[in-house]
């Protein structure tokens, strides 16, 4: 049996990351958000989604670009409090003891205590209602080298504590419990016949 909701935003958990944005350091600012993610992978595309009256919407609006910073366990409470405090009222760099550090196109600057930096640029902005969409390219990334494995070469973002947001709480993750395609792998399959 169901029970009925009305019309909302009920598809949780979402990532929550902070946004970093301005293009000098007297107006370098830190927005934090959940409504984001992934909508296109050739071109790699992302999208923030801010409400007009937040602080970090008018520097988006006039620069074109922000970074999404990727956030962590350790990061937890820098993330809520640049959520719940403006950027009109604090330097949310030196309050949280984030470090800005320069991008490689872009000239919002990075979180370098993020393990995960994604460079974008403003393709188009969409009014939806509460908040306006920022549909952005992806121009570059920046991988922290603690989390790249040397054997491979291949980034582990997964070893990098990351935390979700859901429902107004913040969630770290839980153990893998498969890979892309294991339903269909017959090796895999194979050998859970066995047991």
């Amino acid at each position: 049996m169901k029970m009925p909701f009305k019309p909302g935003t009920m598809l949780y958990p979402l990532p929550v990351v902070m946004v970093s944005c301005g293009d000098s350091p007297e107006n370098y600012n830190i927005v934090t958000a959940a409504w984001t993610g992934t909508i296109c992978s050739d071109p790699p595309m992302c999208y923030v989604s801010l409400r007009k009256e937040r602080f970090s919407h008018p520097i988006i609006m006039r620069t074109k670009e922000f970074v999404i910073n990727v956030t962590t366990e350790s990061l937890a409470r820098a993330t809520d409090w640049c959520g719940v405090r403006s950027g009109k009222d604090y330097n949310k760099f030196k309050e949280m003891h984030l470090t800005p550090e320069q991008a490689q196109i872009v000239k919002a600057p990075l979180i370098a205590e993020s393990p995960l930096n994604i460079e974008c640029q403003v393709v188009e902005v969409k009014e939806l209602g509460s908040h306006d969409m920022f549909i952005a390219k992806v121009v570059a990334v920046n991988g922290d080298t603690r989390f790249f494995d040397p054997s491979t070469g291949q980034f582990q973002l997964n070893q990098a504590d990351l935390i979700t947001y859901s429902h107004g709480k913040y969630y770290t993750l839980g153990e893998k419990i498969g890979g892309f395609g294991f339903s269909v792998d017959k090796r895999r399959n194979k050998n859970q016949n066995k047991k």
